[in-house]
This record gives C-alpha cells, sequence and structure tokens, in this order.
C-alpha cells in the first residue's frame, strides 16, 4: 500500500474527534443491569462494552469481526547497544508474523482473530510473504546523533495508520488491536514516555526484553543523554515522536487516531501501544474516549501512561511480549462477557426482581 496523501501538521492541530453517544453509553449499561446478575458483576467488562456501543452508535453489540494491526520497525538507536538483539531479529520475527507463526498470530488463531502484519519501517529491501509493504524508510536515525526522523517521515507513518483503519473499516472490521515487532523499541518508547510525562528517564525505563543490571542502566543513561539532547520541554508531542521515533509508534498513533474519525474501538496492547495512544491523545485530543486498555505491561512507564490516559487495563499478569497479544487476549475475555450480553437471561426471564440502582448501593425490588 502506497500512500497517495500524506496528513498535515495543520490537519492534525485542526481535527475535531466527536464523543462517542453518551446516550447509547447509558443504554447498554441499562440493558446490563436488566441481566439476571448482581449490578456491574462483569466491572469493568461491562463499561468496556457499553464504550464499544458508545463508538459504534448503538446497542446491538457486535465485535466478531476483529484483527490486530502489527507495526514493525527498526530504531537506529539500536547503534548505542540498548537491547540484547540486533536488527536482523525484527525481519525474522516480521517474516514469521506473514506467516501467522510468531507469537501472535497462534495465540490470534485460537481467539478468532485476524493478524495484519505491516512493514512500516524494517531495515531491509526484502518483500516479506504475508507482510503489508508500507515502508516510509529503512529504520530510524540514531536519536543520540540527531534526530529520529523527520516531521514529514513521522506524518507519513501516522498516515500510516489512518490509512490502515480506513481500509478494515471499508472491510467489515468491528474493532481493532494495536501491535508491534522492532528491536529497541522499548528504548523509544521510554524515552518519548519520559518526554511527554516529564520523568526522569531511570522513571520509567525497564528492562525490555531481559537486560542485565548493567545493561539496564546503560539504557537508562542513553536516554537520559536523549533527553538532554534536545529540549523536550519545549517540544509538542510531534516533535518528540519525530525526535525519538520511531515508526512503529508513529503508525500505532496512526491507529489510534484513524479509530477516532472511523468510529471503531482500538484495543491498545503495553508499553509501546500505550506510549502511542498517548502521543496520539496530545496531538488530537479526545482520542482516547475510542481506546480500550488490554492490560498493564510490566515496564515501568506503563501504569502511568494508562492513567494519565483515563484508561482502565484488566489484565494485570506483568505481561511483556508485545506483537498485540495482550490485545489478543482482552478480545477473548470481551468474548466471554458478550456471551452474557448477546444471549440474555433477564430478571424478568427469570421472574425474580431487578436490583436496583441507590447511589452506589445495591438493593433488590
Amino acid at each position: 500500500m502506497r500512500l497517495e496523501t500524506v496528513i498535515a501538521r495543520k490537519q492534525l492541530e485542526e481535527m475535531h474527534i466527536d464523543k462517542p453517544d453518551e446516550k447509547i453509553y447509558a443504554k447498554v449499561k441499562a440493558i446490563w443491569d436488566r441481566i439476571a446478575k448482581p449490578l456491574d458483576g462483569l466491572g469493568d467488562f461491562e463499561n468496556m462494552l457499553a464504550r464499544v456501543g458508545a463508538i459504534a452508535g448503538t446497542t446491538a453489540l457486535s465485535i466478531e469481526k476483529r484483527a490486530i494491526i502489527t507495526m514493525c520497525a527498526d530504531n537506529g538507536i539500536v547503534e548505542e547497544n540498548v537491547s540484547q538483539s540486533g536488527q536482523e531479529v525484527t525481519r525474522v520475527v516480521a517474516a514469521f508474523m506473514g506467516q501467522q507463526a510468531s507469537s501472535v498470530g497462534k495465540m490470534a488463531a485460537r481467539a478468532g482473530v485476524d493478524v495484519i502484519p505491516v512493514d512500516i519501517g524494517i531495515n531491509s529491501d526484502e518483500i516479506l510473504p504475508g507482510v503489508r509493504d508500507c515502508k516510509v524508510m529503512r529504520g530510524t536515525r540514531n536519536f543520540l546523533m540527531e534526530p529520529a526522523m523527520t516531521e514529514q517521515e513521522t506524518l507519513q507513518a501516522v498516515s500510516v495508520g489512518i490509512a490502515m483503519v480506513q481500509e478494515c473499516k471499508k472491510a467489515g472490521y468491528e474493532m481493532l488491536g494495536t501491535g508491534e515487532m522492532g528491536i529497541g523499541n522499548t528504548t523509544t518508547s521510554s524515552a518519548i514516555a519520559a518526554a511527554l510525562l516529564g520523568c526522569d528517564a531511570a522513571c520509567v525505563t525497564g528492562r525490555g526484553a531481559g537486560l542485565s543490571d548493567e545493561g539496564l542502566l546503560h539504557k537508562q543513561q542513553v536516554i537520559a543523554q536523549g533527553l538532554a539532547r534536545y529540549p523536550v520541554a519545549e517540544m509538542d508531542a510531534l516533535q518528540i515522536l519525530a525526535t525519538f521515533g520511531g515508526l512503529d509508534i508513529a503508525g500505532m498513533a496512526g491507529i489510534c487516531i484513524g479509530g477516532a474519525i472511523y468510529h471503531m474501538p482500538v484495543v491498545l496492547d503495553g508499553l509501546i501501544s500505550s506510549v502511542a495512544a498517548l502521543v496520539a491523545e496530545r496531538m488530537v485530543p479526545g482520542v482516547k474516549e475510542y481506546l480500550l486498555a488490554s492490560h498493564c505491561s510490566k515496564e515501568p512507564a506503563a501504569a502511568n501512561i494508562v492513567r494519565s490516559l483515563g484508561l482502565h487495563p484488566v489484565i494485570d499478569a506483568g505481561l511483556g511480549l508485545g506483537e498485540g497479544t495482550g490485545a489478543v487476549m482482552l478480545f477473548s475475555l470481551l468474548d466471554l462477557a458478550m456471551a452474557l450480553y448477546s444471549d440474555q437471561t433477564t430478571f424478568e426471564k427469570m421472574e425474580i426482581g431487578q436490583y436496583q440502582r441507590y447511589g452506589n448501593e445495591e438493593k433488590k425490588r
């Protein structure tokens, strides 16, 4: 897929996001209350599905056709030895994604979810079967030496994400999830998180795929050096994204924005997806209303990011696999909740009194 047009900064700045339908949200919640169970018995899952209804504009909920869009890209900061692996691993794993044979492909097959791998910036000219060719450039630059991307390259990557959502909407998909693959992307995402949240590198930087204590300290120092090199306090979200990368984050930010434009709920995966969501919200306020958080990553920045977005991840299991696997897990959990919503056994069917709401208390009629 080659983009004919690339979104401009001014278009992002002037973009207006409609709020999901609050009346539909309330109607879905009322339907939940009529189902024979304790009030809010499914907790956050009831709220999530009410948000899905509000986004879609209907109480006739359906999430049967869904996909994970997995953005694959390399990062120039890998030159600073911030990862155990080299860039060649990105291409290898992406190739397995194209065969639906990586972790996310195997899990998605079990959950009835499609996986759409996208080469948005792998450092290779090889065409990978089963992987969409949307390459913006062959990996980003080393942000210790120069900005990872130009603003135009960043906007092109954001545009890829928006275009993928538009395509999925036309193909009948009802819900999307974000995924990524790219060696070094916990470094880029931690740098962006630190810049956006105003945190020190040590507060937001974790071990990624499994760094030693020495490796973690070095990674934190690299990020701190990068933050010190640029006037981050004076930069907006687009500038921060362009400065630190990566192409995968920009693409997923585009998916989040596209979800808001085309009224499609987007399920976030872990840290890197959440950073992309925070960038998207800072660039286009209101995007967060179209997002669902699957899990709280084990990376230290994750909790602060989802909190700043006002999202509530329902899985807290120390996940850190990436690729969109946490989003796939949430799809499966939402399917279980949908089993109650779609085939409703109401209090009326059971011929028993319905629970009524009295403030924060429950009381039976």
